[in-house]
Formats: C-alpha cells, sequence, structure tokens
C-alpha cells in the first residue's frame, strides 16, 4: 500500500494562490504581513510560501475589520494563536469576546449619532454647541469661545 504523500503541503501555497482563495490583494498580503498579522517564509527559489492555516486568519481579519477592530487588536489577538495550526471554533470565540464591549459601546455610540443626525440635518444650523458630529457632549464649551474647530485646521 502506497503511504499518503502530500508535497504542496510541505512547499506551502504561494502569494497568488492565498490572495486568490482569500479573496484579497497581493498587496493586502504583503501588508498584512509587515504588521505581523500573518507569515510566510521564503522556499528555495526565494518564493514568498504561505501554510494553509493563513487562510482561515486571514477570513479572521477579514471579520475582525468588518465589525470594526483596529488591525493592531487584531494582531495582538493573532499573537496569541499558536503559528502552523489553524484557527478554529474556540479559537474565534475567544478572540471576539475580547471585542465584544468594545463593539457594543461602538454600536450604542452610532445609534445615539444616528438617532440626533436627523434633527441636526433638519435645521440645518450645525450648532457647534449642539451639534452631536462636530460637538459631542459640548466638549468645546471648555477651551473658550471663538472658531475653535477652524484654529485646530479643522475647515470642513
Amino acid at each position: 500500500m502506497a503511504k499518503f504523500n502530500n508535497p504542496g503541503a510541505l512547499q506551502g501555497l504561494g502569494v497568488g494562490q492565498v490572495a486568490e482563495r482569500a479573496g484579497v490583494a497581493v498587496s493586502t498580503l504583503h501588508f498584512y504581513e509587515e504588521e505581523g498579522l500573518i507569515e510566510s517564509w521564503r522556499n528555495g527559489g526565494n518564493h514568498r510560501r504561505y501554510g494553509r492555516d493563513v487562510l482561515r486568519r486571514i477570513a479572521v481579519i477579514r471579520v475582525a475589520q468588518r465589525a470594526g477592530v483596529p488591525l493592531k487588536e487584531i494582531a495582538e489577538a493573532l499573537k496569541s494563536l499558536p503559528q502552523g495550526r489553524t484557527p478554529n471554533a474556540r479559537d474565534w470565540g475567544r478572540l471576539s469576546a475580547r471585542w465584544k464591549d468594545e463593539l457594543d459601546a461602538r454600536i450604542a455610540a452610532l445609534t445615539q449619532l444616528r438617532d440626533e443626525l436627523t434633527g441636526c440635518i433638519g435645521c440645518g444650523c450645525l450648532s457647534l454647541k449642539a451639534c452631536p458630529l462636530r460637538n459631542p457632549g459640548d466638549q468645546l464649551a471648555a477651551s473658550g469661545s471663538g472658531p475653535l474647530l477652524l484654529a485646530a485646521g479643522d475647515e470642513s
């Protein structure tokens, strides 16, 4: 009986293969690697190679990004995963629990902004004192009177 042999697993995936399978640009893979989110190695021909686990890691990165998690936090979370092993459901549960409270706070803030946005557009004044977009909670009051946002270089 012949022994199972999968040379592709030892050689890894090329950057183009990973980009195609993960649905990202090659430049995205290079960026993720520069940021410490994924790892590769070089083969004898000096070509960049990736283990198959990188596909799941990229999926985790993409989902976390879509949820609004900053890349630095994603990188920190991924450091808790062993290299060379595909992240599993338990890993994802642990990682996503780290971000739940922050996401809940962001959802609450966006809901409040959405609810206050209609009134702001309705009146058309964009009052710096009352506007939740330009001066949430009247934070500028402590800085004194005058064109504070314009002085800070914010002309939008």
